[in-house]
């Protein structure tokens, strides 16, 4: 059954929402999803737009805000509360929380994917008030959990979109969910190390292990860690649905620019500096990636 007049409103006014969102944090994402085929743009869009909700109520909009620690646990329990409670109905009062439980609700996005994400959400809040005097640091393990719920869930939440009008084998489907989440990981290591000035500095996290402070040895380590990740996840890029495979290869070459990027830097500069890829780069690694997507067939 189709949405009736009112319902399909308040969903537009929600999905342009979700574009604000992006539109306030993440311009290039925003210029990214513009190569992915009008049936996936949208849904995406909405995906990242409860992430990065989330993700700011923990990384201190709510302590900005001056709100004590239970008030922040609060603030993330009532955002939990109201996704399950959409995922339930198909509607919420939040708008964002409407425009990402449409799309899940479409796209076969349920609990298993949600409640991962929601615990390393909750990682971040309790990490801070467990060690607000001193870094709150990430064992091998406790870095895997983490990077799982916040970043490969999110991989595989965006391969639901891009799946949800295929049916595919058992083997296909396993090979996508990898690649999915190794994109994910991929993603977030990079970002680990992009960000370590600021994750250390104002949020008091170490991510990428328990010392106070990586060395350049741990930082090689990592960068061929993420190289790994990251041709895991392209062998899989061909089986995407062809609209979907320029802006994922787009993403892919991007991070992995900053990858080699990060690699030619000591780390006491990533300490000092956020890495990034110059516009003219970027504008090629588009280019590349929208040729080659357009000459190969589709699956």
């Amino acid at each position: 059954m189709s949405d009736g007049p009112a319902l399909a409103q308040y969903t537009m006014a929600a999905e342009r929402a979700a574009n604000e969102v992006i539109g306030a944090y993440s311009t290039s994402f925003g210029l990214a999803t513009r190569l992915l085929g009008a049936r996936h743009r949208q849904h995406v869009r909405n995906i990242y737009a409860l992430v990065r909700v989330a993700d700011e109520l923990v990384d201190g909009v709510t302590d900005e805000a001056g709100l004590a620690i239970e008030q922040q646990r609060d603030a993330l329990d009532r955002m939990i509360a109201e996704t399950r409670r959409a995922l339930e109905l198909g509607c919420s009062g939040d708008l964002i929380i409407h425009a990402f439980a449409r799309t899940a609700r479409t796209s076969r996005i349920d609990e298993s994917l949600i409640e991962p994400f929601f615990a390393s959400m909750r990682t971040d809040l309790e990490s801070r008030a467990a060690t607000p005097t001193r870094l709150a640091a990430f064992d091998a393990q406790a870095h895997d959990d983490y990077v799982y719920g916040s970043a490969e869930v999110v991989g595989l939440m965006c391969l639901r979109v891009f799946q949800r009008d295929q049916r595919l084998d058992e083997a296909t489907t396993g090979r996508l969910d990898e690649g999915a989440r190794m994109l994910g990981a991929a993603f977030q290591n990079v970002n680990f190390l992009r960000d370590l000035r600021d994750d250390t500095v104002r949020l008091g996290r170490s991510y990428l292990g328990t010392a106070e402070r990586l060395s350049d040895e741990d930082r090689e380590t990592w960068v061929r860690t993420i190289r790994v990740q990251l041709d895991a996840a392209a062998e899989t890029i061909p089986l995407l649905p062809k609209d979907a495979r320029a802006a994922v290869r787009s993403a892919h070459a991007l991070f992995s620019a900053l990858n080699d990027r990060i690699a030619a830097t000591t780390v006491d500069e990533l300490y000092r500096t956020r890495i990034r890829v110059p516009d003219a780069v970027k504008a090629r690694l588009v280019t590349r990636a929208v040729l080659t997507t357009w000459t190969e067939p589709r699956a």
